[in-house]
């Protein structure tokens, strides 16, 4: 097979977010999340756990960021909590939220990581929910408002943004399937969710530029393949909708081109708000990049009795601990469609990774699963960049095991194992296998 070497300068990273890592949630005068809400609503997460503590990173980011640079990572794309530095959303700032990313961005650099700021992943100011969240059209000013406060503090050191992470999961999951905050269960509100987001990452674009720092902004974006079932027309077309439902279609048609997908508008026109069409030349608006978060496929087929007529079937494959099938050929398909529907000016896979069950054996965690996951995931990268997609770099989910959402703390994703009695950091063997790529910036 030979070596497969990446272009030169492709950034080789890991990531996390904000409420999943930090704990200290209401430390220092910041205020209370949707999350911090949701996980302390009794029911809603795995044993009713909480992002409090998580992975202590709040106190102890310079050991993290130093196990970082021992593990010659090149880049480190974190989020930042919106209610550390406005603790009701918006109107007064909290200096020492602040300071706390300030410093982490100086301990990034000194490292010589480059730092990917994640605007927003998820944690809504709850004093902002109150008052209606993403399902408010007001929201779009609020978050434009953060975002450039935090762009004119950070934005001298940092030259790389991203507005929103994964808006389809916060919008559906948290709005239509209740599992995630704020745990509502409303198609109408979920498409409101959409269209507010899109209209807040367009303010967030326009303001970044008119304060002219220098730098790249763009978005990322939660995919999984779909493919038809069988070659019959009804499954096709089931897969298409589903992929314009799902996947980059529903937010880069949008962006790139000023209109919502037609096969998913004939299903779901009813839902969106009205008017919707007034807003759509303001949210086309150029990006510098895109971002691609990929961990899983599956077969489409047609299911009238389904929501939307779409029924997901799997293939059988090899299944990671969240029940999801391993299939690396998905993230090169994802790939293709973005570069070849879009021509963006760049592409960041900005999460791919999996969570296996970790046993610690003497000290050590030999998760040969993990490593076998993500060579089979460089390689299709690899590919996709041979077939001429702008690839610049690669960030791994994740830098270490951490609150997963609604599963708490019981499924581990991280290349660095956390004892969370102790908070011992454990480098895991797929840590070292990705050290080493990342030393010669090729594939073996």
């Amino acid at each position: 097979m030979g070596k497969k070497e990446f272009p030169e300068g492709f950034k080789w990273g890991v990531a996390t977010a904000s409420y999943q890592i930090e704990g200290s949630p209401l430390a220092d005068g910041a205020g209370p999340s949707i999350w911090h809400r949701f996980s302390h609503t009794p029911g809603t997460t795995h044993d009713g756990d909480t992002g409090d503590i998580a992975c202590d990173h709040y106190n102890r980011y310079k050991d993290d960021v130093t196990l970082m640079k021992f593990l010659g990572v090149k880049a480190y794309r974190f989020s930042i909590s919106w209610s550390r530095i406005f603790p009701k959303g918006k109107g007064r700032i909290n200096e020492r939220g602040m300071d706390f990313y300030n410093r982490l961005v100086d301990e990034l650099l000194n490292a010589n990581i480059t730092p990917f700021i994640t605007l927003y992943h998820w944690d809504l100011p709850a004093a902002l929910q109150d008052v209606g969240g993403w399902n408010n059209r007001d929201i779009a000013e609020w978050y434009a408002d953060y975002a450039d406060y935090v762009f004119q503090r950070l934005g001298d050191r940092v030259k790389n943004w991203i507005t929103l992470n994964e808006p389809w999961v916060m919008a559906f999951v948290g709005h239509m399937f209740g599992e995630h905050a704020p745990g509502m269960r409303d198609a109408y509100a979920a498409f409101s969710v959409v269209h507010n987001e899109l209209r807040a990452h367009s303010k967030a674009v326009r303001a970044f530029r008119e304060e002219n720092l220098g730098g790249e902004i763009g978005i990322t974006l939660s995919n999984h393949s779909l493919t038809p079932a069988s070659q019959n027309e009804a499954d096709i077309t089931a897969a298409t909708i589903a992929h314009e439902y799902v996947n980059y279609p529903l937010f880069l048609n949008p962006i790139f081109k000023g209109s919502y997908p037609e096969h998913l508008l004939s299903i779901a026109r009813d839902y969106m708000p009205r008017g919707y069409e007034m807003d759509m030349d303001e949210i086309k608006r150029s990006i510098d990049f895109v971002g691609i978060n990929y961990y899983s496929g599956s077969l489409v087929r047609a299911e009238p009795s389904a929501p939307f007529g779409i029924k997901e079937v799997g293939r059988g494959l090899e299944k990671s601990e969240m029940g999801w099938e391993v299939y690396p050929e998905g993230l090169y398909d994802i790939l293709k469609g973005v570069q070849d529907s879009y021509e963006p000016k760049g592409i960041f896979i900005t999460e791919n990774g999996a969570a296996f069950k970790d046993v610690v054996e003497n000290g050590e965690v030999h998760d040969s699963k993990r490593t076998e996951y993500l060579k089979a995931h460089f390689a299709q990268a690899h590919r996709a960049i041979q077939d001429g997609v702008k690839l610049k770099g690669y960030f791994v989910w994740s830098l270490m095991d951490n609150f997963e959402w609604a599963y708490g703390y019981s499924k581990r994703f991280g290349i660095v194992y956390i004892d969370y009695k102790t908070q011992k950091r454990i480098v895991k063997d797929s840590a070292k296998w990705y050290s080493r790529v990342i030393a010669n910036n090729a594939l073996d």
